[in-house]
């Protein structure tokens, strides 16, 4: 079982060579699946039509492991996790010592979000393999340890079993829930492990040089992305009486503490967004404004405000050809398309209107 902090491997290169790791991922890149070749996939009649054109693609071998369980949305939606897990894994296999290290640090998230999915399962009490379905083991913990924590009774001993594992955020979230149980909530106990991954990915982030200054800005604009999504929620809940700095994580690179109080008092959201304008976010938030008034959901800025994120670090992939970035890049874009194609199998699945698809679509 996993214990202590996150795994090493031995480097196929040094830590200054990204020659043989960034032509393999560029070759990887350039199999990513088109704009044009979302429209043809928009336009398939069916899910049978989907399966038979995604098993031409790099997802083929994927959608073969899998289809003997059905030929319907949830198992392609499979396929699409296990290939994702699957490139990120292969993509950390050939990474020299400095970028696993980075992508270590950056994808950290992810084990954020995976704890919080089977914390958030047992808090609502769904059952396990409910819970399963929401996971994507490409960060620390591998698919056989968040099975195991998806199957334990309940919140408790999720938070014990982290401790006995040794776990880097057992300690935060041993105090989070504390917190949980004195509140109810299960947010004081999501926000102590936001607040320990942006202090822990802060820290090894620190050492000098183009690579680590890079990962820095993508950190401290995932820090600003938490920051702005709560100031979102905080919009849409009652916040008479509530501390809203108590839900500030440090790290950001535009939004800090003062600015961030500015916004969560404000007396809406379009306050929000007028106070955010001339800034890095502005223009994200701007083109979504009118969809959420549409659907009166804090959803559409949480999405594109991860666009902004992936596009970001898409952006800062392409400044070194012979950098992390090119793995960086590579990782969020496919990422994204993984998230494209999901949605595009839920809409042929619910039978959502092609307009209506393609608006949900990040394509870059």
């Amino acid at each position: 079982m996993t214990t202590g902090a996150p795994r090493t491997r031995k480097p196929v290169s040094s830590s200054k060579d990204y020659g043989y790791s960034n032509a393999r991922i560029r070759g990887m890149r350039s199999r990513l699946l088109t704009r044009a070749y979302f429209d043809e996939l928009i336009t398939a009649h069916d899910i049978s039509a989907l399966i038979q054109e995604l098993s031409g693609t790099e997802y083929g071998p994927d959608l073969e492991d899998v289809l003997i369980k059905g030929r319907d949305a949830a198992t392609i939606d499979e396929a699409l996790k296990n290939n994702m897990v699957r490139t990120f894994r292969k993509v950390h296999g050939f990474l020299n010592e400095e970028a696993g290290y980075v992508l270590t640090t950056l994808l950290g998230r992810w084990d954020v979000f995976n704890i919080k999915t089977i914390l958030r399962g047992k808090h609502m009490h769904l059952a396990n393999e409910e819970i399963a379905e929401g996971l994507l083991p490409v960060g620390y913990l591998a698919q056989v340890e968040l099975d195991a924590l998806a199957m334990l009774e309940d919140v408790r001993a999720v938070v014990d079993t982290a401790a006995t594992w040794g776990l880097p955020y057992a300690s935060a979230m041993r105090a989070g829930y504390v917190a949980y149980m004195r509140s109810g909530e299960l947010s004081d106990l999501e926000l102590a492990m936001d607040r320990y991954y942006a202090d822990w990915a802060s820290i090894r982030l620190r050492r000098r040089g183009p690579n680590m200054k890079l990962a820095r800005e993508i950190l401290e604009r995932q820090v600003d992305v938490m920051n702005l999504v709560m100031v979102f929620r905080l919009q849409k809940s009652d916040i008479e009486g509530v501390d809203v700095e108590s839900f500030f994580l440090l790290g950001g690179r535009v939004i800090d503490l003062d600015f961030y109080k500015e916004l969560a008092q404000m007396s809406d959201v379009d306050e929000v967004l007028d106070r955010l304008r001339g800034t890095a976010y502005s223009k994200a938030l701007d083109e979504v404004a009118v969809s959420y008034l549409e659907e009166n959901s804090i959803a559409v800025f949480e999405r594109a405000l991860e666009d902004h994120l992936m596009r970001k670090a898409a952006a800062l992939g392409t400044s070194d050809p012979l950098g992390v970035g090119v793995a960086i890049a590579y990782l969020w874009a496919k990422q994204n398309e993984v998230t494209n194609l999901r949605i595009v199998v839920k809409g042929k699945a619910v039978g959502m209107p092609v307009d209506r698809v393609r608006g949900e679509l990040i394509l870059v």
